[in-house]
């Protein structure tokens, strides 16, 4: 049984130029190409999707903003709500407009939407989360991520958002991302 609730409703729900605002987050991990656990050992990037709820194809977590809440606070709320994970949010990844055919309504009649993403990197696969039941996770690497993503925005924040942002981390002074942080 899992102590934590997904929040519902829209009543608290953020509005801007008639758009829905949305959080969410690219959540991932970084694994060593070989066994050895060698700390010089390259490192490759797993990615954690979700199934849709709605049909084929894989999503990253991601929801409404709310009233009482940072929109950094959503998108960590997002990832434990859908996919079961906590970790260290990191960094903004950009803006990217959608049309959701599932959540329109009067202040956004057309299904608009504007979702902040970020890069959280993972800490805690929770043994048990809100969205479980109708939720399972897949770890995977960014060609296969890119393959099976549902939606062209979140390929897009994959691609021009995340890749871009990792690459630049790393290459600029050869930054690491580690369990320290």
């Amino acid at each position: 049984m899992c102590d934590l609730v997904a929040r519902t409703g829209r009543h608290q729900q953020r509005y801007e130029a008639g758009c829905r605002l949305v959080a969410g987050c690219i959540p991932f991990r970084l694994r060593c190409s070989d066994e050895s656990g060698d700390a010089d050992t390259e490192k490759i990037v797993e990615l954690l999707m979700i199934n849709s709820t709605s049909g084929p194809g894989l999503l990253f977590p991601k929801g409404g903003w709310e009233n009482d809440e940072t929109v950094q606070e959503a998108a960590v709320r997002e990832a434990i709500e859908e996919a079961g994970v906590r970790g260290d949010l990191m960094d903004f990844l950009g803006y990217y407009h959608f049309k959701s055919k599932t959540h329109q309504d009067e202040f956004s009649p057309e299904g608009l939407c504007k979702a902040a993403m970020f890069a959280l990197f993972v800490k805690e696969e929770l043994e048990s989360w809100p969205e479980m039941s109708t939720r399972t996770r897949t770890w995977l690497t960014v060609p296969e991520a890119m393959d099976r993503c549902r939606h062209s925005w979140m390929r897009d924040a994959l691609e021009n958002g995340f890749s871009k942002w990792y690459a630049e981390r790393t290459m600029n002074a050869g930054e690491e991302i580690s369990e320290q942080q």
